[in-house]
């Protein structure tokens, strides 16, 4: 009987295995934070004509957080706690393995909640402080306005002369947290007031 249930629990690690790794073919993307056409095109298998003819895109360089745009390519997602669940259940009898499961399930069920939340938060923020940086300067570290300088349109005076990419991102972050507390209200002020 022993036997049995080893080669029971055999077959079902196997069969969660096969399930963690699967093929999905990527038809559309929604642009994140920090997406570029290039990046998007490299991340899918694709190239950067190919997702400008299927999205018609006047300019291949000018994309906005949250726009769907359609790619050819295929991605392959693995899931680590099936893997991991597959291994354990291995070694065990068929009552132990779908308790094992079940709390794996539940306990990931729990942590996927938890990081949601604080996902949405930080992706509400990072898509603002993206929509932000198009709107000033069209996602441009050299863009200028007189005394406007780089991606967030920062005055030259929070600059110190440094005007590198790091230097832009740290100033207007520092700038954003201590005027508005977040990107999301620094969005919320430049949409009734046209500026931040």
């Amino acid at each position: 009987m022993k036997v049995k249930n080893i080669v029971l629990s055999t077959v079902a690690a196997l069969g969660l295995f096969t399930i963690a790794t699967t093929t999905a073919n990527a038809d559309t993307v929604t642009v994140k934070a920090g997406d570029t056409v290039a990046k998007i095109a490299s991340e899918h298998q694709t190239t950067i004509n190919a997702i400008e003819k299927a999205n018609n895109l006047k300019n291949v360089n000018l994309i906005f957080v949250g726009d769907q745009l359609e790619v050819n390519g295929s991605t392959t997602a693995t899931t680590a706690t099936n893997t991991a669940a597959a291994s354990t259940t291995a070694t065990t009898n068929n009552t132990t393995s779908e308790n094992t499961a079940s709390t794996t399930s539940q306990n990931t069920t729990t942590t996927s909640t938890e990081t949601t939340t604080s996902t949405t938060t930080n992706d509400s923020d990072s898509a603002a402080k993206a929509w932000i940086a198009n709107q000033e300067s069209g996602g441009s570290y050299t863009a200028t306005n007189g005394q406007y300088i780089g991606k967030y349109q920062l005055s030259s005076s929070y600059l110190n002369g440094d005007y590198s990419a790091a230097n832009q991102e740290k100033v207007a972050d520092s700038y954003v947290a201590s005027r508005y507390g977040s990107w999301s209200a620094a969005k919320a002020h430049w949409l009734a007031n046209n500026w931040y």
